[in-house]
């Protein structure tokens, strides 16, 4: 039976060290800022910000949203970041994704200053993760570094898969397991026999966005298992993991939810704290 990663465990752990942080600051006589943008009206993105929000106020954090509406323009959002990229006050900017359709979400990520770049997402910040230089890194595969290194095992020489390739999970925590010294291997939509590959992983990462794709059959008895997914299913979140069956080999896992989530938005706090800092070293 697989140890339990409890993102919400470890979160809470950290938020004890990010009031003591922020309050720290504050004696110094910074209030960290942190601006939400929010575009539209998806009831997920709602849910995520207002999460956010409750996390601020947690932490110590001074938090802004700002909502437009879904047909807002280009240049209008722009304009948006423009503001808050010269507010002394404000130390990270986050655009919450998906933006609507006619809106470029690459262009609107860009614009944020790189200091700024709390989401870890402007492509300066991503080039820094590439080569290997101290930046801004994305939350979520921040968060699972974080998990990893609770377990206390060495990662060095261990064989990571990495199932998923975007931008804001699979690449970057690539990036980073291979700069831990682990062998990492990314697998994808065009991957033939995943199977075959999981079933040599150390670290399996799922981050597809299918329900249960990962069976209890894919997955190396003791291995490490961090589910990224978050599915609806009957009314019921769950993760890319079939967890009931592949807790039941693995060595350790993350529940869905209460594991990688919690852990994606403290490190968000985490980011904008250390973006306070830098602002006024």
């Amino acid at each position: 039976m697989a140890i339990i990663l409890s993102g919400k465990e470890l979160s809470q752990r950290l938020l004890e060290e990010q009031q003591q942080e922020a309050g720290r600051l504050k004696v110094l006589g910074i209030q960290p800022g942190l601006a939400v943008v929010l575009v539209g009206d998806d009831p997920a993105s709602e849910i995520y910000v207002r999460n956010k929000g409750l996390a601020c106020e947690a932490v110590g954090i001074q938090s802004k949203t700002i909502k437009l509406p879904g047909d807002v323009s280009q240049q209008q959002v722009l304009d948006v970041v423009d503001n808050l990229n010269q507010d002394a006050g404000i130390h990270g900017i986050l655009v919450q994704l998906p933006l609507p359709k006619h809106i470029d979400e690459q262009q609107v990520l860009r614009r944020i200053l790189p200091e700024k770049d709390v989401d870890g997402f402007h492509i300066y910040n991503a080039g820094k993760l590439f080569t290997g230089q101290p930046g801004a890194q994305s939350c979520t595969p921040k968060g699972i570094m974080y998990m990893l290194h609770s377990t206390g095992l060495p990662l060095r020489g261990l064989h990571a898969v990495v199932v998923g390739r975007s931008n804001i999970v699979g690449k970057p925590i690539a990036m980073m397991l291979l700069q831990e010294d682990c062998t990492v291997t990314i697998c994808h939509s065009r991957t033939k026999d995943l199977a075959s590959m999981t079933r040599q992983a150390d670290i399996l990462v799922a981050a597809v966005g299918k329900a249960r794709f990962i069976t209890a059959d894919m997955v190396k008895e003791g291995a490490i298992v961090i589910d990224v997914g978050i599915n609806r299913v009957d009314g019921k979140v769950v993760g890319d993991v079939d967890y009931e069956n592949v807790q039941q080999v693995a060595g350790y896992i993350t529940p869905v939810p209460g594991g990688v989530g919690k852990m994606t938005i403290s490190m968000l706090m985490q980011n904008t704290l250390e973006a306070a800092c830098r602002a006024h070293s």
